[in-house]
């Protein structure tokens, strides 16, 4: 019996590879959330330009996600990861030295555009390297690295910038690319090109990144600009409209960026819609926890950074603790169990109040939410990727992938919204601040919670996989297994 490439010295290495650099692309959306206030001080940002600091990086993580899958797909996984490798490397050196607050968002959209081109690409290779039984506990330990880089982010965010400074928020990055760059090299084969420009859908291309792009920027706009105003309206509008017609051209292109085809695996749909849906809820917690302590219970960014601590080992306990589970009762059990408990957690931190304790108003409902979200991103990740032909396995990782980003910025749209106008009435009627703020993340959080909560009744039409080993046939050049590559020249991926 041929040995399992888990079981592999390669294969744990293939393995820690692609969690590593999954975990540096994660980290990137909320490790700078804590040096907001240095990088406002040091390049004079007004109020309004400081969003983008955060999320430009979202704009462009969102909305090139699609493309750079399927570009992983066509153009080969390895090819694509190194590139943006390379791409995110240099934009963060260039943030790093910046002068102005220009210089600094356009670094962080080119950082998006980076780990648009590499997330996909690692998933995608994780997907088919690793088959049968070994591939829910490569996911297993996937997803707990996903889960935990959330508060990680937060962790380093505080860590760096209390220590050497807000500009290491940026530096870590080229000084990890550098260390990448090589076992990619070695541990990823190179696949032959399977698309030639002619036959590549360049119109696709376009119509989903810049209906995507502008989705992600309405979202991320309409705190501001209201959810009624004419702006707001106008930009959701065209957004549906480009996406519409990027639908259309799908339905009659030879070779189309996003075959309807893969729609045909049974749950994968619903589980990118559960994925999102529950990330509306769940991402935003970080945002709302992370101004409590700071701006309510005046923690430093340092000790703002260690209380999230707590949640990594949470999550990454629960998320092995999934992956042992999914071959027992399946994906979908273990998704509705994940979403409910999540929804627990973020509903008990709804009700901090106003002179909270970490211990007794904070780490209680920390705990759970990360026992739930560990165990409902593996059996999400799982059903996602589950009866996915190689071929698409790059695509599947995008639409996962699109689906938290979309998730993610939508949920900060309206919970946002929701805070705001609790806590301004609050104001308006004499509240002390503190109290009003309070009420207002409490308010959102609430909400959160009842997104997560939804999301689990989605969850009902996941399909319900234990990744037995008919997965189907990998090609060995998706193992960075040189040697087979070697006899087998001619095959592409």
């Amino acid at each position: 019996m041929t040995e399992a490439f888990l079981a592999t010295r390669r294969g744990k290495l293939t393995l820690l590879l692609l969690c590593c650099v999954g975990f540096m692309d994660f980290v990137d959306a909320s490790i700078v959330n804590v040096a907001l206030p240095a990088i406002r001080q040091a390049l004079h940002f007004s109020d309004q330009g400081l969003q983008w600091v955060p999320s430009a990086y979202l704009l462009t993580y969102g909305g090139f996600m699609l493309l750079g899958g399927r570009a992983a797909d066509l153009l080969g996984r390895r090819r694509v990861l190194l590139t943006g490798t390379v791409v995110i490397g240099v934009a963060s050196l260039v943030g790093g030295f910046a002068g102005d607050a220009g210089v600094l968002i356009g670094a962080r959209l080119a950082q998006g555009v980076g780990a648009a081109l590499m997330l996909p690409s690692a998933l995608s290779i994780l997907t088919t390297s690793f088959t049968g039984t070994d591939r829910p506990k490569a996911l297993g330990v996937w997803a707990a690295v996903a889960g935990l880089s959330s508060a990680a982010g937060v962790l380093f965010g505080g860590l760096l910038t209390q220590g050497p400074g807000w500009r290491w928020v940026m530096f870590v990055n080229p000084i990890a690319c550098l260390l990448l760059l090589g076992p990619i090299m070695r541990l990823v084969a190179a696949e032959r090109r399977t698309a030639r420009a002619a036959d590549f859908d360049f119109p696709g291309a376009i119509l989903v990144t810049g209906g995507m792009l502008l989705l992600v920027f309405a979202l991320v706009k309409a705190p501001d600009q209201g959810w009624a105003s004419g702006r707001t309206i106008g930009e959701l509008a065209g957004a549906a409209v480009i996406l519409a017609i990027f639908v259309v051209n799908e339905l009659r292109s030879r070779n189309p960026l996003l075959p309807p085809s893969i729609f045909r695996v049974r749950g994968l749909a619903a589980a990118d819609a559960t994925q999102l849906i529950a990330f509306a809820g769940f991402a935003s917690m970080f945002f709302f926890i992370t101004l409590y302590m700071q701006n309510v219970l005046g923690y430093s960014p340092i000790k703002t950074g260690l209380a999230y601590l707590p949640l990594c080992f949470a999550i990454g306990f629960a998320a092995g603790g999934a992956g042992q589970l999914l071959a027992r009762i399946g994906t979908r059990p273990l998704i509705i169990a994940g979403a409910i408990i999540t929804a627990g957690g973020v509903y008990w931190l709804s009700r901090i109040p106003v002179h909270g304790s970490f211990l007794t108003d904070l780490l209680p409902g920390m705990l759970v939410m990360s026992v739930g979200i560990g165990a409902m991103f593996v059996a999400v990740a799982t059903a996602a990727n589950a009866g996915v032909r190689p071929d698409q396995a790059g695509l599947a990782a995008a639409l996962l992938n699109s689906a938290q980003q979309v998730g993610g910025a939508l949920g900060l749209a309206v919970l946002s919204a929701i805070a705001t106008a609790r806590t301004s009435s609050l104001i308006a009627a004499h509240t002390s601040p503190p109290a009003a703020l309070t009420a207002g993340f409490g308010r959102a959080l609430l909400a959160g919670s009842i997104a997560l909560a939804a999301s689990a009744i989605i969850a009902v039409w996941v399909a319900n996989t234990r990744e037995q080993a008919d997965a189907g046939p990998v090609n060995p050049s998706e193992r960075g297994d040189h040697a087979a590559v070697a006899r087998e020249p001619d095959r592409a991926v």
